[in-house]
């Protein structure tokens, strides 16, 4: 019976050794030569299968996708341009009915617009920047008047020796001017400005220093050249503007410092400030050219904000109180004086 037991064991421990996988020659030799040998690994085929294996189709089955609930933002190279564009339209009006105090219904209207283009990498930096500025009056009793009228464009281009410093080499080109003609109100015949009539363009070389933050530009020049244009027959023949009688160009050269900052100086009030001097080194040393520039941007939200500002202007080569005589000789060539331009609006600025 022992013996009958044991043959049983032995036989079915046989069977059993012969049932299982037998190994797989799932490497073999790449090459024959003794020295090196690569092996490479095949796909081989499994012929039993665990039992916790799963099979899964890798074929995406379309009728089970559902669309992303949320947008992923894409991913964006860094670019070195720093791009400004904004738009701003300020409305005040004033209406009155059966008021005892009177008064008299007015509305005014300013539009602005500017844009920047700014490049700054490493040893490189390159500015430039756009601001138009156009305001009317409509008031009750009298015609449309002008309240606002400017065009300046600017470029500037600095380099420096290092990306430690912050002092650059640059050559800076700005002009300025006017839309549409200026009158001495009530005074609608006779204009006293044009467009490019004045116009003032300035090229020069000089230094910079740009912060890091680029919210601070102070540039100086020891050479720039100033350019008068009055490309307007009347006014050139009446010598305006210190240009010579008959001429359109009136041409200096001289000392130039121009600096911009902006900055918050509390929450959602934004200070912005540009100031140019300027004088010139044949003519008139010492005397000083003054183009000075204030605003405070009051923001309400990202589409609402109010504006205060200030603009003052002194110009040897800009007379007031000049008398001429009835043949058209001078009389008194009149004196300069300070230019001075307050402004306060609340409107709408878009940016994108």
């Amino acid at each position: 019976m022992r013996i009958n037991c044991f043959l049983i064991l032995f036989l079915t421990a046989f069977l059993s050794a012969n049932a299982q996988v037998t190994q797989l020659k799932a490497f073999e030799i790449d090459s024959t030569d003794g020295d090196f040998k690569i092996i490479r690994i095949k796909d081989v085929k499994l012929k039993y299968l665990t039992r916790n294996a799963k099979l899964t189709d890798p074929r995406t089955v379309l009728n089970r996708v559902k669309p992303l609930s949320v947008w992923y933002n894409r991913f964006k190279p860094t670019s070195f341009w720093k791009k400004v564009n904004k738009f701003g339209l300020n409305i005040s009006e004033v209406s009155f009915v059966n008021w005892n105090a009177g008064g008299d219904n007015s509305v005014s209207a300013l539009a602005s617009a500017d844009f920047a283009r700014n490049y700054k990498f490493r040893y490189l930096s390159w500015n430039n920047e756009a601001q138009l500025r156009y305001g009317l009056n409509a008031q009750e009793g009298r015609k449309l008047r002008k309240t606002d009228d400017q065009i300046r464009l600017s470029t500037t281009l600095s380099f420096r020796k290092d990306t430690i410093t912050n002092w650059y080499y640059s050559v800076k080109a700005n002009i300025r001017t006017q839309f549409s003609n200026g009158y001495k109100y009530p005074d609608r015949e006779t204009p006293i400005s044009r467009f490019m009539a004045p116009g003032y363009l300035f090229v020069g070389v000089g230094t910079s220093y740009l912060p890091p933050k680029d919210q601070f530009n102070l540039y100086i020049s020891p050479a720039t050249m100033k350019s008068t244009f009055v490309l307007d027959e009347v006014l050139s023949n009446q010598g305006a503007f210190g240009v010579e009688e008959g001429k359109n160009v009136f041409l200096e050269l001289g000392f130039l410092i121009t600096n911009t900052w902006e900055t918050e100086i509390a929450r959602n009030v934004l200070m912005n400030h540009r100031l140019n001097l300027y004088t010139d080194y044949v003519r008139s040393f010492g005397n000083i050219d003054v183009d000075w520039e204030l605003n405070f941007n009051l923001k309400v939200n990202d589409f609402l904000n109010a504006n205060i500002g200030t603009h003052i202007i002194f110009d040897d080569d800009i007379k007031f109180d000049e008398e001429i005589a009835g043949d058209g000789t001078v009389i008194d060539p009149g004196i300069s004086r300070i230019q001075f331009k307050q402004l306060l609006g609340v409107g709408l600025l878009y940016s994108f």
